[in-house]
């Protein structure tokens, strides 16, 4: 989807009193911490906007054989220039006077209970309308427009090998997990940036590195290498004090999992949890293990994003 900072038009913003009725245009909407002002979607809560595009408001007026008015739908901000449903969770609208942010694509059907649908049979609004949380308050009008920045998953790398850091041999599993994150990332649809670092197995090295990234504001942060019971495996001794939160079920079943197979797998102390947020991931250093752990953890990734920036996505 080649829509990188977009520009879209504002063709109507929209306001209802009660849930389950259209939405009327009016002249300008205001934006605070709990929504759109005066409007009976606002609240405490990840829902507290919607958007729908006019182009799928046409494609719904051919199928209901006759013209849709804006806000019919129930939407805040009626768009055009861009496929909103094709956005994702923690991308932003953004203009000069307020920023929003994407917390959820479609929604369930209410059915007998939704206007729209008690007239036609059917709604767009759950398949292709978008919803939003307020991050920056101000005022929207008809007319203006909205810069669409998708969100850019940030990853940092961080390969320990006391040799390959001399030079004697060439990191693989770091640019393993590369590959596969970026494969990954890929097919949902999320522009990705890499750090990768190689370092010995030194602590103070790793401290750093992983403060660094934290700082930075990663997303993620993959360590390859220093999980075994070697005299130089020091890595789960400075992750797991280093995290606020640990996630131990995805390395115990990673763990049991392999292991099955290949009880060498039970000896690695492979640890996954949270700092800030960030989320911190430490692998074997093998090729095949990191790509094992890969397997099972990256199809987790977006649930654990929706759940560090507080969004209900159930």
């Amino acid at each position: 989807m080649e829509n990188n900072n977009q520009v879209i038009q504002v063709l109507s913003v929209n306001i209802s009193e009660k849930k389950g009725t259209i939405k009327k245009p009016v002249n300008s909407i205001q934006f605070t911490d709990i929504g759109v002002v005066g409007d009976a979607h606002s609240g405490k809560w990840h829902r507290q906007v919607s958007l729908l595009a006019k182009e799928s408001i046409d494609k719904f007026a051919q199928e209901a054989g006759r013209k849709i008015n804006y806000g019919e739908f129930a939407e805040n901000i009626t768009t055009e220039g861009l496929l909103l449903h094709e956005t994702n969770p923690l991308d932003r609208f953004v203009n000069e006077n307020l920023e929003l942010e994407v917390t959820q694509i479609g929604k369930k059907c209410h059915g007998d209970n939704c206007s729209i649908f008690r007239e036609v049979g059917n709604c767009v609004m759950p398949k292709e309308g978008i919803f939003a949380r307020v991050i920056r308050n101000g005022i929207l009008k008809p007319e203006e427009t909205l810069n669409y920045h998708p969100r850019v998953i940030k990853i940092k790398i961080i390969t320990l090998s006391d040799r390959a850091s001399r030079g004697e041999y060439q990191d693989k599993s770091g640019p393993q997990i590369k590959n596969l994150t970026q494969t990954y990332l890929d097919k949902i649809n999320r522009p990705v940036e890499f750090q990768q670092v190689l370092i010995p197995d030194d602590e103070s090295q790793l401290l750093a590195e992983l403060q660094n990234g934290v700082e930075q504001q990663a997303d993620v942060i993959f360590t390859t290498g220093g999980t075994g019971i070697g005299p130089r495996d020091i890595t789960p001794e400075v992750v797991k004090p280093f995290l606020d939160k640990e996630i131990p079920g995805i390395m115990e079943l990673i763990r049991v999992k392999y292991g099955i197979k290949k009880p060498a797998a039970l000896l690695s102390r492979g640890v996954a949890g949270v700092k800030n947020k960030t989320l911190i991931y430490s692998f074997p250093g093998s090729v095949k293990a990191v790509t094992e752990y890969c397997t099972e953890i990256l199809p987790t990734l977006q649930h654990s994003f929706y759940m560090i920036y507080g969004i209900d996505s159930h």
